[in-house]
């Protein structure tokens, strides 16, 4: 592909050189093109020689048409580019944009300042560089581009500003953010026609510069949440008529648009919804940035998104009010925490869950799109975890009941989907579209997991009644019929039943343990890791009841840890978890085992380094044996303090990713101890054995 690629660019760049200016407004037309579909395949390996020439386009100032459109190839190839293949040209680009803003006509000036923003926000803090040189000028066009037939300039200057600002943070653009921040004050209290591209500028350009400056934004926010919430209120403009009526809904311009719902057509004027769902996104953000500041704002907003959860008129729209729920329950318990709340206590934060998660629930049950059904799930689960045990019985069975009812029409579209794939006129784009669809269910099923994930940590045993009339519509994933995702998500949701509720889910062991020793040696391997880190749990609280299935549960695990491949990538947090899940078994069934044989076999697995989580249990666990002077750890004659020194060094060297702080000071304690008690000689032959480097930080450690 990358062969015929480079033909292709060849092509397109001698069209650059043609003398013809539409031959050479055309090339460059193809090379936006090109950066839109291709993106990386195009920036890693050919910015060598598409950058510069678009750098030179911008010079033909005989043809604005071509400067402008070079300006919008430069916007398309820096998008999501990385500073490291962006920063060597950044010179030349800029400085050839900045003569464009100065001496172009109104669409190049305008072409320019969206291709500086691109660039800026592409490389981020390397544009501090060019910052001096930049700002005057955008600020120069903000100021005096006044005339109505400037709208667009002006929009698109608060546009650069605020990303430009972005780019090089507060502490380099704070000084002039207070000038930009003025004149947008000034605007808004300004009249605009309802066509004015400002406004929807000005609300994206004040989020930004909230993002930017953080904290320090507050003293704007009376200035910018009235017209905010003005714009989030606005009611959709609406024609209905009969779908099947003959007559079209009829429209000055292109900016209605039609859609069919049920018996009804419906139309919709654009240009007030695009400007509602930008508006709602803006409330989202704030409430992200602002946290516990965004508090006095609570209680406008919130029965503004609220009914917003089920605007069908506008996906956009629904997906900010989605978003901003958690933002809004997060910023009230902040609030209250921090004694920031205007005298409001945790009962307000009850308040708001009590209105909005029945919500979320309500609109989850009547959403049609399954892509949206997961960002609900998502978002009822943030609050769930910020509401906790606030949560009361009634609203954990509207939950669970919702929850039975989205495995249920996951189910029914699975099965539409497999009927779809025996039509006559299945063909491979409409393969490549169930692919799509197959993995929005995925997600869908990953979400539901975290929810019920969240419900058992929240309730533990309390959930147990709801947990069993769920388990109907769960322990089916389990089959081989089923995908990995599916079966991974059965384990998952198992796995905390055990985690979480030991004793009270040891009626669960006979169904869920012997698909959790099987799924242990899972092709997948996402599988296995979900498996054998529920073998860890099981041996961690399963007691008699785990106890016949110990030796099983090794022979699975060895299959685990001494495969081939355990240590490749793909399978490395599986050989983790099965490495921690073998330590589990030695300290809780060391009656069931030949520990002379197991004990030593664990120790020779670590260090774990990949799963983070896992590498300090077991690190802990292995502190706690040496401390106790654990015979089989230790091995005769203190054979394997090598290994266990050697485990210490390297956890040590790898700050707190491998080990918390209370576990590297038992391990200091524990070197400084084999200090004073091993013989000299003895001491010596184990640092000896040790590689250089953790020779150097063993002495380091036992000379301060």
């Amino acid at each position: 592909m990358l062969k015929n690629l480079e033909q292709v660019v060849s092509m397109i760049l001698n069209g650059f050189q043609h003398p013809h200016p539409r031959v050479r407004w055309a090339a460059i037309n193809a090379i936006g093109q090109l950066s839109t579909d291709l993106g990386p395949d195009l920036q890693v390996h050919y910015h060598q020689k598409v950058l510069p020439a678009l750098a030179n386009a911008m010079d033909d100032f005989q043809n604005p048409r071509v400067q402008a459109h070079a300006a919008s190839a430069i916007l398309n190839f820096s998008e999501n580019c990385t500073p490291e293949i962006l920063t060597p040209y950044l010179d030349g680009i800029v400085n050839k944009l900045l003569v464009l803003l100065q001496n172009g006509k109104q669409m190049v000036q305008e072409g320019a300042l969206t291709a500086l923003a691109s660039v800026a926000d592409s490389s981020q803090e390397h544009f501090k560089k060019y910052y001096d040189a930049v700002m005057p000028y955008l600020k120069a066009i903000l100021m005096n581009a006044t005339d109505k037939s400037n709208r667009m300039l002006r929009a698109k200057s608060m546009e650069c500003i605020s990303l430009v600002g972005m780019a090089v943070g507060k502490d380099k653009f704070r000084d002039d953010a207070r000038q930009v921040m003025e004149v947008l004050m000034a605007l808004q209290g300004t009249p605009m026609e309802t066509d004015d591209p400002i406004t929807s500028y000005m609300l994206q350009a004040w989020a930004r510069l909230c993002k930017c400056l953080g904290q320090d934004f507050l003293p704007y926010m009376s200035v910018v949440m009235p017209p905010l919430l003005q714009s989030a209120q606005l009611k959709p403009d609406v024609t209905i008529t009969s779908a099947e009526s003959d007559d079209e809904i009829e429209s000055d311009d292109d900016s209605i648009e039609t859609i069919t719902l049920g018996d009804k057509r419906i139309g919709i004027r654009t240009s007030v919804l695009e400007e509602k769902a930008t508006a709602c996104n803006m409330l989202c953000c704030y409430a992200d940035e602002l946290k516990e500041g965004f508090f006095p704002w609570i209680d406008q907003v919130a029965p503004t998104l609220v009914p917003l959860l089920k605007f069908y008129f506008h996906e956009e729209v629904r997906r900010a009010a989605v978003a901003a729920m958690p933002e809004l329950l997060r910023s009230a318990k902040l609030a209250v925490e921090k004694g920031q709340a205007q005298g409001r206590d945790e009962s307000y934060v009850k308040q708001l869950s009590d209105y909005i998660i029945p919500a979320l629930v309500e609109a989850l049950h009547k959403e049609p799109e399954t892509e949206m059904c997961s960002s609900m799930l998502d978002s009822l689960n943030e609050c769930m975890q910020l509401s906790g045990r606030l949560l009361d019985e009634t609203q954990v069975r509207a939950i669970s009941d919702e929850i039975k009812n989205v495995i249920i029409a996951s189910a029914t579209r699975k099965r539409e989907r497999t009927e779809r794939t025996k039509a006559e006129d299945f063909d491979a784009d409409e393969g490549e579209l169930l692919k799509e669809e197959n993995e929005q269910e995925e997600e869908v099923f990953d979400q539901v997991s975290e929810c019920l994930g969240t419900l058992i940590k929240t309730f533990k045993a309390s959930f147990l009644p709801f947990f069993d009339e769920l388990s109907v519509y769960i322990t089916p994933m389990l089959g081989k019929d089923k995908t990995p995702e599916e079966r991974r998500i059965a384990i998952c949701i198992f796995d905390d039943v055990a985690e979480q509720c030991r004793e009270s889910a040891l009626k669960y062991y006979d169904t869920y343990l012997p698909f959790l020793l099987e799924a242990a040696n899972d092709e997948n391997s996402d599988v296995r890791q979900a498996a054998v880190y529920g073998v860890g749990v099981c041996a961690e609280f399963g007691g008699h009841v785990f106890r016949p299935l110990v030796g099983e549960a090794l022979s699975k695990l060895n299959n685990v840890i001494r495969h081939p491949e355990a240590r490749h990538p793909d399978n490395i947090m599986a050989y983790d978890n099965a490495v921690s899940a073998l330590g589990k078994i030695c300290q809780f069934h060391r009656d069931g085992i030949d520990a002379t044989q197991v004990v030593p076999a664990w120790l020779s697995c670590l260090p774990i380094k990949d799963d983070k989580i896992e590498a300090k249990v077991v690190h802990e666990q292995l502190c706690s044996m040496v401390e106790r002077s654990d015979t089989e750890i230790l091995g005769p004659q203190n054979q394997y303090l090598h290994k266990i020194l050697s485990i210490f060094t390297e956890v040590l060297g790898n700050g707190t990713e491998l080990a918390t702080d209370e576990t590297k000071n038992k391990m200091v304690n524990i070197v400084r101890r084999f200090q004073q008690t091993l013989p000299p000689d003895f001491l010596a032959s184990l640092f000896s054995n040790l590689q250089p480097q953790q020779q150097l930080l063993l002495q380091s450690i036992l000379s301060t």
